[in-house]
């Protein structure tokens, strides 16, 4: 029979003086956990419904592929956001040549974000979720980027803290770095752990939880935090495709999102985390659902333009609106390319694309101008 607790009855941890500070060891989760308080149930239940409807609604939609990228981008820019970062969905899809230089760090992050989360979903068909996929994730998230002097795919082996300048004025301290290899082990277990009978969403509102707590690197657990809670539904089938991310429900009070952690840490407030992570589910849930609908519409609506208008062009026409779906910035070289044109008929194309307000120019320049597609990128706004 597997330990049992009630979140009611959590108690978070303890300190333990390091040098000149203390540090808090968070207890461990790999538990059977229960429940008393019947608003949990009911959260947990309506989290479900919308995540289930998402994934449904998903499964009908023709093509989802065509618009994860988008999905995968925006989460990439609202995640590194909320760590300070200041790219904008217009520049995070621009080619590096067209980013200022004082903003291409900002905009490397925004593509590591991207390609860790792009790399994790596929090694997802060949590892589990795990410290190792992880660290593989973080790799990729931190490459190149500011944090490349920061230990990189390895968990760290020195003391890091949240908030402050330094070790005196911390908010918060989490677990010395020989903790570090224990506890995520026990994580590990209790995402894996088929002994218990905990909901898939109460794991992954607690697995996230933890993970910020224990912040095994040393950069970089803010994005890779909000990354777990994707691809461990993904990885338990939850979502066939990965449409959900908490980010921008985060971001939307980043002040609530701390104080409701640290509430776990410090007041044993498991259960308001709890409570808190389900609203987020369920309302993000509710805006992919939403969002998925209006691409739809959208899709629909230019395809019958497109059909009605194109004449000759309609299947160049076609094969162009397909690859401005995947990504809605797009060059006249790059159209001559996708669609097999010359230049006099890419040219022309993109202006039929102008004069149907698929495309707008954006760059302000007569030569190697960029053009977007407005109306859908304005969807993920």
């Amino acid at each position: 029979m597997p330990n049992t607790l009630d979140i009611e009855k959590f108690k978070a941890g303890h300190s333990e003086r390091g040098s000149g500070y203390s540090y808090f060891v968070p207890v461990y989760i790999n538990l059977q956990w229960l429940w008393k308080d019947a608003s949990l149930t009911t959260l947990l239940e309506k989290a479900s419904i919308s995540l289930g409807e998402l994934n449904s609604f998903a499964r009908l939609v023709p093509d989802t592929a065509l618009f994860i990228h988008l999905h995968v981008m925006k989460e990439a820019v609202v995640s590194s956001r909320i760590e300070g970062t200041h790219t904008g969905m217009n520049e995070a899809l621009l080619p590096e040549e067209e980013i200022s230089v004082e903003k291409r760090d900002d905009w490397l992050e925004v593509q590591n974000y991207t390609r860790a989360m792009q790399e994790a979903i596929k090694e997802l068909d060949k590892l589990p979720l795990s410290s190792r996929l992880l660290k593989k994730t973080h790799r990729i998230l931190l490459s190149g980027a500011r944090g490349r002097h920061k230990q990189p795919g390895s968990f760290r082996t020195s003391q890091n803290w949240i908030g402050g300048a330094t070790l005196n004025d911390a908010v918060f301290i989490p677990p010395a770095h020989t903790c570090v290899n224990e506890l995520m082990s026990d994580l590990e277990m209790f995402l894996h752990n088929d002994h218990i009978q905990v909901p898939t969403l109460i794991r992954a509102g607690i697995a996230h939880y933890q993970f910020e707590t224990i912040h095994p690197f040393l950069d970089g657990n803010g994005r890779i935090g909000r990354l777990l809670i994707t691809l461990y539904l993904v990885s338990m089938k939850i979502l066939d495709q990965p449409l959900l991310y908490l980010s921008v429900f985060f971001e939307q009070n980043k002040g609530l999102y701390y104080d409701n952690l640290m509430r776990a840490r410090k007041k044993n407030d498991l259960l308001q985390w709890l409570k808190y992570f389900l609203v987020g589910i369920d309302e993000t849930a509710t805006r992919a659902s939403q969002t998925l609908t209006e691409i739809l519409k959208l899709k629909e609506s230019t395809e019958a333009l497109i059909k009605q208008k194109a004449g000759r062009r309609a299947d160049s026409a076609m094969i162009l609106l397909a690859h401005l779906f995947k990504n809605p910035v797009v060059k006249v070289k790059e159209v001559k390319e996708i669609c097999s044109l010359s230049s006099k008929a890419a040219n022309d194309l993109v202006s039929m694309f102008i004069n149907l307000n698929i495309l707008k120019e954006i760059s302000g320049q007569t030569r190697y101008r960029i053009f977007v597609f407005t109306k859908y990128l304005d969807l993920f706004k």
